[in-house]
Formats: C-alpha cells, structure tokens, sequence
C-alpha cells in the first residue's frame, strides 16, 4: 500500500516558523520525486518545492525562496519543509505527493504525481 501522511501543520504568527513532515510508506523512495503543494481559500492548488529521493536535489517556486528549504531523511522515508519567516499569504492547506522520477530535475506540475497525501492546514495570523 503506497501511503504519504502529512504532519506539522499549526497557527504561528507572522516572521514565525513551522517545519512538516511526509511520511511515506509502501515505495522505494530513491526512485520517487516528492512535492510540496499548497491550496489556499479561493484559489488552485499550485506547487511550492520538490525534491529527488535519491539524491536530494531540489526547486522551489519565486515566492518561497530564501524563506522554506525542503530536505529528505532516507531512513525515516520522510520529507521536510522547513518554513521560515512565514507570511500571512503562506496560509492555506499543504500537501505532500509523489511521482516516479528517472534522471530529469523534480517537477511540480500536478498531474505527475500519483500520490498524494490528506493534507495539513497552516494559518499564519497575528
């Protein structure tokens, strides 16, 4: 069973910090890309970061740059997100998922990715 559970998610104030994790279970993650997704209210659901299982190369998107870094812990077959001076515009549900990568870089387009995981909300209000 090819399993992606979120955690980590929580309110935190402007300039505050949060990191997620995904869990991932029933694939061998060095033959998998992992993404970070995000949905806020009224809007679609767009990528954010993405990175390698095998080797931990990694993009990110314009407005999450030099503020979240993604990185994986091979033995725990888990992916962080460490989110640095969040802003109130960070707000929305985030999702981790999964698709089979060869040798090209990480994607973010959605529908690459078979996997997706049940999401976990992150508000960031004063």
């Amino acid at each position: 069973q090819v399993q992606l559970v979120e955690s980590g998610g929580g309110l935190v104030q402007p300039g505050g910090s949060l990191e997620l994790s995904c869990t991932a279970s029933g694939f061998n993650l060095d033959f998998y890309a992992i993404g970070w997704f995000r949905q806020a209210p009224g809007k679609e659901r767009e990528g954010v970061s993405c990175i390698k299982g095998r080797d931990g190369s990694a993009a990110y998107v314009d407005p999450v740059k030099g503020r979240f870094t993604i990185s994986r812990d091979g033995a725990k077959k888990t992916v962080y997100l460490q989110m640095n001076n969040l802003e109130p515009e960070d707000t929305a549900v985030y999702y981790c998922a999964a698709y089979r990568i060869f040798f090209e870089q990480c994607s973010l387009v959605r529908r690459y990715h078979d996997y997706w995981g049940q999401g976990t909300q992150v508000t960031v209000s004063s």
